[in-house]
């Protein structure tokens, strides 16, 4: 349900709601559509949005709606974390690439969900759900996977117990099998994803320590079913990993830490 517009939130928690309404799926939205995501009532949205208009949070296209504006975006590029692991992940990845000439994408955990920052595609890869900025499931997803193993006791409990949606016949949704593979995925900081995120998809992922041992981010290469042996792709994605991991500080002999 969406929020209402209580009496006694601000002005700043208003404009934030109408900003995050923006999302994968949802980039252009008119003012009813702001107005019925936020509760808001539709004069208020209105008002709110020209003055984020102005300001060059949004912009308005031609029929009226709005998409996030380019100040905003120029605004989102500065965030350290998500910045520097793209920068240095860049090579990694571009190399990753050139030799599968597959999907290759970095994710980091926000909340209960998987964050793509970035990611290299082939023309003819096969078509994905998810793009750059969009989110993933961590129970059902190689990143996710890799995640949700390493983000603590907290975080594992509330996946675990939520909804385990099925997005697949290959998705596995028991809690009890879950907590197995999670704990695999710990001891070897990978994890191999067989159709459970999309038909027809395998993904490959592994873990990115930062100097302290927290995994900060995740690595994955998504092939077409039946296209490659996951088994023969691993090897390139762990040292991958741990190429990008030793450019963020990390050194042989320093412990995984989870959250």
């Amino acid at each position: 349900m969406p929020r209402t517009s209580e009496p006694g939130r601000s002005v700043s928690s208003r404009l934030l709601d109408l900003l995050f309404s923006f999302e994968p799926g949802a980039t252009e939205l008119s003012v009813a559509d702001l107005s019925r995501r936020t509760g808001l009532p539709h004069p208020t949205t209105r008002r709110l949005v020209i003055e984020l208009a102005k300001a060059g949070a949004l912009e308005q296209r031609a029929d009226g709606r709005f998409t996030v504006g380019i100040r905003l975006w120029q605004l989102g590029t500065l965030a350290p974390l998500t910045e520097s692991l793209r920068t240095t992940a860049q090579p990694f990845m571009e190399d990753l690439y050139t030799a599968l000439h597959q999907h290759v994408q970095l994710a980091v955990l926000e909340g209960t969900e998987a964050v793509i920052i970035d990611r290299l595609s082939a023309p003819r890869a096969l078509g994905l759900v998810s793009r750059v900025g969009g989110r993933l499931p961590l129970h059902c997803s190689g990143v996710g996977k890799v995640l949700l193993s390493h983000a603590g006791t907290r975080v594992r409990q509330d996946v675990l117990d939520g909804e385990l949606r099925s997005y697949t016949p290959q998705t596995v949704t028991d809690p009890q099998i879950l907590r197995r593979e999670l704990a695999e995925c710990r001891r070897t900081g990978t994890a191999m994803v067989r159709g459970e995120m999309s038909n027809g998809a395998d993904s490959v992922a592994t873990r990115i320590l930062d100097g302290d041992g927290r995994v900060v981010a995740s690595l994955s290469v998504v092939v077409r079913s039946g296209s490659v042996r996951p088994q023969t792709v691993l090897p390139s994605v762990i040292t991958s990993g741990l190429g990008i991991s030793r450019r963020l500080g990390w050194r042989p002999g320093v412990k995984v830490r989870d959250g």
